[in-house]
């Protein structure tokens, strides 16, 4: 189990590489396509897909398809992830739907309702057929 003063390092150290940003009551519905860290505060519904991280905060509510490398996940989400790499779960989340990924990392105070498919890792780019509604 992390420190408080490590759990804080860590926090700094991804906020200096975040590229985007969807702030606490911002909304946006649609597709959402990114190469950086994106971080989300606010209401997301749609797709989402990206090799790399999505950092889901504290408030935000998301009712999504994600197809990331990693997801970071404290809000409530509503839908199904994909995670090439790992899916953390950090509380307060709450999580609804479907999760496929080769790593799960769930922490106490978590609420999930979900299945689980536990895979190995994936070479290649994940993605979210955009086209298809």
């Amino acid at each position: 189990m992390l420190r408080k003063k490590e759990k804080v390092m860590r926090k700094e150290a991804a906020v200096d590489k975040i590229k985007a940003f969807l702030g606490e009551g911002s909304q946006f519905e649609g597709t959402l396509v990114f190469d950086d860290i994106v971080r989300m505060d606010g209401t997301f519904s749609g797709k989402i897909s990206s090799n790399d991280t999505l950092i889901v905060g504290d408030k935000a509510d998301i009712e999504a398809e994600i197809a990331v490398g990693t997801l970071i996940l404290s809000g409530r989400f509503r839908g199904k992830i994909q995670a090439t790499t790992k899916v953390e779960l950090r509380a307060p989340a709450q999580v609804e739907g479907a999760i496929t990924t080769p790593s799960l990392i769930v922490e106490e105070g978590v609420v999930m309702n979900s299945t689980v498919n536990m895979s190995q890792p994936a070479a290649g780019r994940v993605g979210v057929d955009a086209t298809k509604e």
